[in-house]
């Protein structure tokens, strides 16, 4: 009996810090065959010694496959790594953090050396490499070509959401997602802050904490659907004039328990501004409106 097997693509790997790292080492166990370079040659030989060749320049690294992977520091790292390099034909894909314009701007750098584009923002921590049941994923934007032919090696480190052919998209879902979790953050920071000087063990408020932001994650849902149709009106169940009435009891609150309303105060300022404006029956969408110059 003939066996086939089939041939698993050939990747080069520009930078190898911890997410670097995590992603080689996820591509060497699929079976892909593996080049990679760092600035550090000492990372490089880690992976060497587990099966990746290992290559002396970044221009070396390049000539060797025609998937080109970069994950690097920053968007400077990746125009320094990539300086005298010949890019006609390659594919290059960069899970380099940067910003939207970065990536427009290193898309069309790209294009102008011949190469087809794709930008990624890495929804995981290494650890989540490689691990499916993690449910880590990349967001990829630019070439639709490029990311159906490469979606299946793309996806061997984590899962691919393909957001568009603006190669700026993918840094933008990725900063988007960030700074909601940061504002999660800050509201959890604030809530700690209310019960730290009282007889109230953290570990009892978590729980609750926890769901209860669960709970209200849906809203954002209500609040994409109102932003679509215009109307902010739609599915109200607690209006912005209610809202507002009731934030002198947050600050009164901190203000007793010694807490900073430094993290509240700036939200509930933008509530009021648009309450004056005369939408008291609208939800909060638009304090959205007032954020965006």
């Amino acid at each position: 009996m003939t066996q086939h097997t089939v041939e698993k693509t050939s990747v080069t790997l520009l930078g190898l810090g911890a997410m670097g790292a995590a992603l080689g080492r996820a591509w060497l166990a699929a079976g892909h065959p593996l080049t990679v370079w760092n600035r550090t040659p000492a990372r490089a030989a880690v992976l060497g010694a587990e099966g990746a060749g290992v290559a002396d320049s970044a221009v070396e690294a390049v000539a060797a496959n025609t998937l080109i992977v970069a994950c690097l520091l920053d968007d400077a790292s990746v125009e320094e790594a990539l300086a005298g390099t010949d890019l006609a034909g390659k594919d290059l894909v960069n899970l380099t953090t940067s910003t939207p314009a970065q990536a427009r701007a290193r898309a069309e750098w790209a294009r102008e050396r011949g190469a087809r584009y794709l930008d990624g923002g890495i929804m995981a921590v290494p650890q989540m490499i490689g691990v499916p049941e993690a449910g880590g994923y990349a967001f990829y934007s630019g070439s639709p070509e490029l990311f159906e032919q490469h979606r299946e090696t793309l996806g061997v480190p984590a899962g691919t959401a393909y957001v568009g052919k603006d190669a700026g998209f993918a840094a933008l879902y990725d900063v988007a997602l960030l700074s909601a979790m940061y504002g999660m953050f800050a509201g959890a920071a604030h809530a700690f802050a209310l019960i730290r000087k009282e007889d109230i063990d953290p570990t009892s408020l978590a729980p609750r904490l926890a769901d209860w932001l669960v709970a209200m994650a849906p809203a954002v849902h209500l609040t994409a659907d109102q932003l679509r149709s215009g109307d902010y009106t739609q599915g109200v169940t607690s209006n912005l004039a209610m809202q507002v009435a009731g934030t002198p009891t947050f600050l009164s609150t901190a203000e007793q328990q010694g807490v900073s309303t430094e993290l509240l105060r700036p939200y509930f300022e933008l509530m009021h501004r648009r309450l004056a404006e005369g939408s008291g029956e609208e939800d909060l969408t638009g304090v959205i409106d007032l954020l965006v110059h």
